[in-house]
């Protein structure tokens, strides 16, 4: 009796994060597809987002969020680092990459650490600090939140990237609207 009860609670929140996932990732496309001003760089056809969480970070800076120095992308929204990710292979492909897009490029005046950048497995370039690629999170609606850090997703946890390149604590609260994690 217990075990069939755990089997059914089990999936529950898996599947209520997935649902959240989906639902931003559909919603970023949405925007993208409503806003058809002159920032997108990609012109008619494009694949590329208009949405804050773009994957091209531009210049990156840091910002402070639930009382943590963090990095962020030139519009303020959270990077992030995949726990079970090397330091040469990014393990978010596919429908993780949808909800957690990949930093592709970015230089980062006044940021002191090791940047580089690894070939991912569809060919193209991912930022790395201190040996971690970054990424944004489709779940950040405003700069300043980090409704990522913490969230067991994908197979593994993500952080924060904090400014001295280590991962954030995983008690550390996101900021944001509302407090908690959104889900």
């Amino acid at each position: 009796m217990i075990r069939s009860l755990t089997r059914l609670k089990a999936p529950n929140p898996l599947r209520m994060l997935l649902a959240v996932l989906a639902v931003a990732a559909a919603t970023a496309v949405l925007a993208a597809c409503g806003s058809s001003g002159s920032s997108s760089a990609g012109g008619s056809g494009s694949t590329s987002t208009g949405s804050p969480v773009a994957a091209t970070a531009g210049s990156l800076k840091t910002a402070t969020i639930g009382g943590v120095t963090v990095l962020t992308n030139a519009q303020g929204f959270t990077l992030y680092s995949f726990a079970p990710d090397t330091s040469t292979t990014s393990k978010c492909n596919g429908p993780c990459a949808q909800a957690w897009p990949p930093v592709k490029s970015g230089t980062a005046s006044g940021v002191k650490g090791a940047f580089a950048t690894i070939k991912r497995s569809d060919g193209s370039a991912q930022l790395t600090f201190h040996g971690r690629p970054l990424y944004t999170f489709v779940g950040d609606k405003a700069p300043g939140q980090a409704m990522g850090n913490g969230v067991n997703a994908f197979g593994g946890l993500w952080h924060e990237a904090l400014a001295s390149g280590g991962a954030a604590p995983v008690g550390s609260s996101p900021s944001g609207s509302g407090g908690g994690y959104g889900y």
